[in-house]
């Protein structure tokens, strides 16, 4: 059975302490009242980290939690103690709750940034720069895997080190995939300049978790000529309701029925907190359109 739930990305919700953040209990009541079941965690520290008080929130909007995301600077050697905080807190939470999954995101670097969305333009790490930065993907992974019995997934995310389909799937190719899955994100890899369905089809096998995002290609078309930056990207609308886009959504749901995928999409429709549009109403909409073509 494919469940749908949603993210505190899709109210504006990137950093915990971000002050234009809504509530986490407004979020919370939100998505329940949109129509979903499920909730992933957010960035470690928006939720409340003591169980009892998440759990009981949880159950009073009768949500399931799915997962969280690490999205910590994978690619800077320096950040390593961060990196690591926020995935033991994060695993600890999932935990708690009996949520299945972790996924690990590298954050934005100044030296991809300006080439989001243009693969042929981007810095690519040295040898050397690249085997430390797999190295730390595998350590947080194999934590997630074999310490806390979590699903790990990679999730590519435009403007970091992992972006663009032939870094994806390198990494894949070096990595055990007993500790280390996909979480797919359409819009993450129509940004990036590659057709999301086909790279479905090559690697449903290991796709375990999916982010359902879609892109406006005129805010796209235009974001990439300007070289803007991803945050401003999100505020000028790149991630649109789905079914708005580029992204072929019947054609995402024919290929997880076709590999008899099980579990949770979520939708994650990044945003400006202090945006023009409605959170709750994106959310509703776009609820209303998963199920019009049979989620």
């Amino acid at each position: 059975m494919i469940r749908v739930g949603n993210a505190p990305c899709s109210w504006g919700v990137e950093f915990a302490d971000d002050p234009r953040n809504p509530s986490w209990r407004q979020v919370l009541a939100d998505c329940a009242e949109a129509g979903y079941r499920g909730i992933e965690l957010g960035p470690v520290g928006f939720m409340p980290e003591d169980p009892p008080v998440l759990a009981e929130a949880l159950a009073g909007h009768d949500l399931t939690l799915i997962g969280g995301v690490v999205f910590r600077p994978f690619h800077d050697p320096d950040a390593w103690d961060d990196v690591m905080d926020g995935a033991v807190r994060t695993c600890r939470a999932l935990k708690a709750h009996g949520a299945e999954h972790l996924v690990l995101i590298d954050s934005i670097s100044p030296r991809r940034a300006p080439t989001a969305g243009r693969a042929t333009e981007a810095e690519q790490m040295d040898g050397a720069e690249w085997d430390a930065y797999r190295g730390r993907i595998e350590t947080v992974a194999r934590m997630g895997a074999e310490e806390y019995g979590l699903t790990v997934g990679i999730h590519a995310h435009a403007a970091g080190f992992m972006d663009f389909e032939p870094e994806l799937e390198r990494l894949l190719d070096e990595v055990d995939e007993r500790i280390l899955k996909i979480c797919f994100d359409t819009g993450h890899h129509s940004y990036a300049g590659f057709d999301p369905v086909a790279f479905m089809r090559r690697h449903m096998p290991r796709i375990s978790y999916m982010h359902f995002k879609d892109v406006d290609p005129a805010v796209k078309a235009d974001v990439i000529a300007r070289r803007t930056g991803f945050y401003d990207a999100c505020g000028q609308g790149i991630f649109c309701n789905l079914g708005d886009g580029d992204v072929d959504f019947p054609a995402v749901r024919q290929t997880l029925l076709d590999h008899g995928f099980e579990g949770w999409c979520t939708v994650e429709q990044d945003c400006d907190p202090a945006g023009d549009t409605s959170p709750v109403d994106d959310a509703r909409t776009n609820r209303r359109y998963l199920e019009s073509i049979g989620f």
